[in-house]
């Protein structure tokens, strides 16, 4: 009898744990199910959220890079599209390129200016080929001691042509007039340092001025002007001209005189023999490598801030000799701003009102000869106008922009 129940008592106990078992099976089989049935749910249901984006990794440069402090506020939401494009025929209208229009944006920081120098160098040196929304830009770069006496000129200029340029403006640092905020210059001044004629602080302002265009990687290409200068063709002519042509146009020729070579200074030697010195105009136009190649040099600026020191004056040797030592095959060897040195002397002639007629301007836009030049047009801008010109240059605007006043 107790045999009996001992037996009875292990088959119950056995029994027990078998169920147990196939009860843990069981379950386990469902929660396998479950799971897959709500993981192919979540992929193939329509109505479920779109998961978070994914970033990519940061470049190289904006890790070595250190972080720009902006002074102005935070940036507005995103404008609305346009749909623009630059023809060839000499006015704007509706193409294929689709742009965004930017919100004016302050251009102040609070960087020194190796620190500028040294992070524009970083920027990539070309936009990607496959970037098809973003058009090539030219930056217009004003240097100016206060105002723009022409810029209602300017204003036509750049008007309709949105998302093709950039403009910056370098003015003494006690100048604080601002402009407007329908115009196209409101916001558009750089930080920036006392520019005395004559000394390397001219220079500074250039590379000033490059370094701040250059951190926009659309601007591939970037002209030098000043409040004296004046457009001598409609937007589309100039930005077609410059953003077809694969060389910058830089002022640079041997002048053996005592205006040229007569400046060299023998302690430059041997970094920078007198067999490479050059001479040339400051009112340059460069491409996107050579731009870099100018703010990035730390090589020869040391030495011409050193020893190119009046009568030599930095800013008509600096860039010339640079170019020609580092990248002469880049260069059309001319400038496009025209300028009357006809009547002899430290300075060019100057324009006033009574100047300003078709047969003056259609002189300097059609009939001055240039070397190594493969265009009809020889210069795209002029210089030296007085503030007093603005009001004729404003009544043949049909004239040298196409357009009506």
């Amino acid at each position: 009898m107790g045999f009996d129940l001992k037996s009875h008592i292990n088959l119950h106990f056995h029994l027990k744990h078998v169920f147990q078992f196939l009860f843990f099976l069981v379950g386990f089989s469902l929660g396998l199910i479950m799971c897959f049935y709500v993981k192919t749910f979540s992929l193939v249901n329509p109505t479920t959220p779109n998961p978070p984006p994914s970033f990519p990794a940061p470049s190289p440069s904006s890790l070595l890079a250190p972080p720009i402090v902006v002074l102005s506020p935070p940036p507005t939401p995103p404008p609305s599209i346009l749909v623009l494009s630059i023809p060839r025929n000499g006015s704007s209208s509706e193409g294929s390129s689709v742009i965004s229009l930017e919100e004016h944006k302050s251009l102040l920081h609070n960087m020194s200016d190796e620190e500028l120098f040294w992070r524009s160098s970083m920027v990539p040196r070309m936009l990607e080929v496959s970037d098809k929304t973003a058009p090539r830009k030219v930056a217009f770069m004003f240097l100016t001691a206060g105002p723009l006496p022409l810029v209602d000129l300017w204003e036509k200029f750049f008007e309709g042509h949105h998302g093709f340029y950039s403009i910056y403006v370098h003015s003494h640092p006690s100048y604080v007039h601002e402009m407007p905020p329908t115009s196209v210059f409101y916001g558009r001044r750089i930080p920036s340092q006392a520019v005395y004629w004559g000394t390397a602080s001219m220079v500074d302002a250039e590379r000033r001025l490059l370094a701040n265009a250059l951190l926009d990687i659309s601007n591939q290409r970037f002209v030098l002007l000043s409040d004296s200068c004046i457009p001598l063709f409609n937007f589309t002519t100039v930005y077609n001209h410059l953003i077809t042509s694969n060389l910058s146009f830089i002022s640079s020729f041997d002048d053996p005189r005592k205006l040229g070579r007569g400046r060299y200074n023998p302690k430059m030697w041997p970094m920078i023999n007198i067999t490479n010195w050059r001479k040339g105009s400051q009112w340059f136009e460069v491409h996107r490598e050579l731009a870099l190649s100018i703010v990035s040099d730390t090589k020869y600026y040391p030495i011409f801030k050193n020893y190119c020191l009046p009568p030599c004056y930095m800013d008509e040797h600096y860039i010339p000799t640079l170019v020609n030592m580092v990248q002469p095959e880049w260069n059309h060897n001319r400038s496009i701003t025209w300028v009357d040195w006809s009547k002899g002397g430290p300075h060019p002639g100057k324009f006033g009102w009574n100047h300003i007629n078709d047969e003056f301007l259609n002189r300097i836009r059609f009939e001055s000869t240039c070397a190594n030049n493969s265009s009809s047009i020889c210069f795209l801008f002029a210089r030296k106008f007085l503030p007093n010109t603005l009001e004729p240059l404003l009544r043949v605007t049909p004239l040298l922009l196409g357009i009506g006043p």
